[in-house]
């Protein structure tokens, strides 16, 4: 409703943003408070809606591709300018390979396969275990890791 009005006394507001991009004529182009001085002191006090209709134009605008967002200031795209990449733009053209050239294949990602047809590979034995008392002795003369627990024996028979 509101664009209804604001479109009957003023035009288009595309229209107003461009005028504004021309009017201004900055080389890094114009960001969107300076479009709004512009187009209020041109067509006069606006109304209430008007922050959020130049908004959501400029986005629109900036979208479909006819205004470029560029360091915070909105331009007018150039005719020589290459098509921008990101979101919603066109893929990159591919050049086309000469007739007869073959293409090698892809590295492969992660851990090859196992062969099916390997022969299975022998395991190494486990060493077994040896007994503490057995067990060898580092160069300083002690085992190696922490010691054993030694549980202390509940005394016999009377015999304490």
């Amino acid at each position: 409703m509101a664009t209804e009005f604001v479109n009957k006394i003023h035009p288009e507001y595309p229209q107003m943003i461009y005028e504004a991009l021309d009017a201004l004529q900055q080389k890094e182009g114009s960001n969107k408070s300076s479009i709004s001085k512009y187009i209020e002191s041109k067509y006069g006090n606006m109304n209430d809606a008007h922050s959020k209709l130049l908004t959501y134009h400029l986005d629109r605008m900036k979208q479909i591709g006819e205004l470029i967002f560029l360091k915070n200031n909105y331009i007018k795209p150039g005719p020589d300018a290459p098509p921008k990449r990101g979101r919603g733009r066109p893929p990159k053209p591919k050049t086309t390979l000469p007739q007869g050239t073959e293409i090698a294949a892809p590295k492969p990602r992660g851990r090859p396969k196992k062969d099916p047809n390997a022969p299975p590979t022998s395991k190494k034995p486990k060493p077994t275990s040896v007994p503490s008392d057995l067990a060898p002795v580092s160069k300083t003369g002690r085992p190696r890791g922490r010691p054993r627990k030694i549980r202390p024996q509940p005394p016999q028979n009377g015999l304490e």
